[in-house]
């Protein structure tokens, strides 16, 4: 009822997981569908997000197909009722779709979970709010809290230190305009506008009246809830807050509590904050160019395959399933399209990945093989490691906190599943690449791989911090002689 009723033109609801954000995003459109030329698109990052059995697409048929007039068109994923009224879903998956709406008048724009999609994605559509049609143009958002998202970094006014909402202001609306990326924030908008005429103005003057003080100016409030809110849920489906209840700490923290903070752990490899600025440190040189290969042929695991230049994160493919010609048509991909030399490409030859580095049928000779149980590589370093992938992310985690890794944009924003970009599941990995507890003088050490699937990553595998601590081995591995084939 706060989401539905709020006046501001930006609302964006984040509370815990089975609060009903999106039941009471698909009741929004509903006020304005007796306006004629009213429209409405609702946003979902993929397409097998609106389609999946109890997506986007099927929640809407429970709600629209008793409206009078509705005229479901699931051909183009569109409701469409009398006097040209149209309710249209659509995905965003990559950076330039958010180009197709170009041109587009759109009165209510609706996000379902906001954090998966960019922050350029959404102020580019914001730019397309505008109507004719007599509805004041306004935005809808859902989302589950992610303290990674650009999302915390917009809201963080109403989210105490604690991680959660600060009861006082829920649902309070404030002010803002963009200058940039920079945001001038005020509790009305004449405090706004005394904020930011030194950009405002100028712009203003220049348009001979054309342009008003409110047409830069946007109003946003955050509101969150609980799934204890949700008394049907609970009657319907009891076993859902047993399932929120069984992930690891900081998941449940954030599903079922609505929390916007993380915690740390001091046996991290990868420093929170740090890791975090990884995706903005633009300023990391570029160094040689190298391919790491996380080698999947079927299962749940997936194939990755990542192009750095020193570290720098460039490039990267993501297969769920994959022969084995298909993976190294993947490689041979990267190393024709980058021209990586077979020196500069390691592999994961613990089981099926063994088969890339031979020398007959088109296999990649000279490459480096990955054994991550295999001994450490001697280097000046004197402290002691279980193995080569301890000491790999060891090295990588330290990396990482002097700032000296990029993860760059087309690599976070990729998809990883139909659920998470590569940004999302990044930071999901991380929290399970942990140090064992050190006893006395046994070397530093990982905790085991089940450990890191089953108590922190819900049975799956660290497929994309794998792969990206696999980069290490370039720094400390003996150089062999080149060979370059394509």
């Amino acid at each position: 009822m706060m989401a539905l009723s709020s006046s501001a033109d930006i609302v964006i609801g984040g509370g815990a997981a089975g609060v009903g954000k999106t039941f009471s995003l698909l009741l929004e459109p509903i006020r304005n569908i007796s306006v004629p030329n009213f429209g409405a698109v609702f946003f979902r990052r993929t397409s097998p997000q609106i389609r999946n059995e109890g997506g986007l697409w099927d929640a809407s048929q429970k709600i629209y197909n008793s409206l009078s007039g509705a005229n479901p068109k699931e051909s183009v994923l569109e409701w469409h009722f009398p006097d040209n009224v149209k309710i249209k879903f659509s995905h965003l998956e990559y950076e330039k779709n958010k180009f197709d709406w170009q041109g587009s008048e759109i009165p209510l724009i609706c996000f379902d979970e906001l954090t998966h999609f960019t922050e350029s994605m959404f102020f580019y559509l914001l730019s397309r709010n505008r109507s004719t049609c007599g509805v004041k143009p306004y935005v809808r958002a859902t989302c589950n809290p992610d303290p990674d998202s650009w999302v915390a970094e917009l809201i963080e006014w109403w989210i105490g230190e604690n991680g959660f909402p600060i009861p006082d202001r829920v649902g309070k609306i404030r002010y803002f305009v963009r200058d940039g990326k920079s945001f001038i924030w005020g509790d009305s908008k004449e405090e706004v506008i005394k904020n930011a005429s030194y950009f405002l103005d100028p712009i203003i003057s220049k348009s001979e009246g054309a342009a008003k003080y409110d047409d830069f100016i946007k109003s946003l409030t955050f509101i969150g809830g609980s799934i204890y809110d949700n008394k049907e849920l609970l009657n319907v489906d009891p076993t859902y807050l047993g399932n929120l209840a069984s992930q690891d700490e900081d998941t449940r923290k954030q599903l079922l509590e609505g929390n916007w903070k993380v915690s740390i752990n001091p046996r991290d490899i990868y420093d929170y904050h740090s890791f975090r600025d990884a995706f903005n440190n633009v300023f990391v040189e570029e160094g040689e160019r190298r391919i790491t290969v996380d080698v999947a042929l079927g299962g749940d695991d997936k194939l990755i395959v990542n192009y750095f230049e020193g570290r720098r994160w460039e490039d990267i493919k993501i297969m769920d399933k994959s022969t084995g010609k298909q993976v190294l048509d993947a490689i041979n991909e990267f190393r024709r399209k980058y021209g990586v030399s077979n020196r500069n490409i390691t592999y994961d030859a613990d089981g099926v990945g063994g088969f890339i580095g031979g020398a007959e049928n088109g296999f990649i000779e000279g490459s480096i093989a990955f054994h991550n149980g295999s001994k450490q590589i001697d280097t000046d370093d004197e402290r002691k490691f279980y193995n080569l992938k301890t000491q790999c992310f060891v090295y990588s985690g330290e990396r990482f906190e002097a700032n000296e890794y990029y993860i760059s944009e087309k690599v976070a924003n990729a998809m990883y599943d139909s659920q998470m970009t590569v940004r999302q599941r990044l930071n999901y990995e991380r929290k399970a690449i942990k140090k064992r507890v050190k006893k006395d003088e046994e070397p530093e050490r990982l905790i085991p791989k089940d450990e890191m699937k089953q108590k922190y990553l819900n049975g799956s595998s660290p497929d994309l911090m794998d792969s990206l601590a696999m980069n290490e081995i370039f720094e400390i591995a003996p150089k062999e002689t080149e060979t370059f084939f394509f």
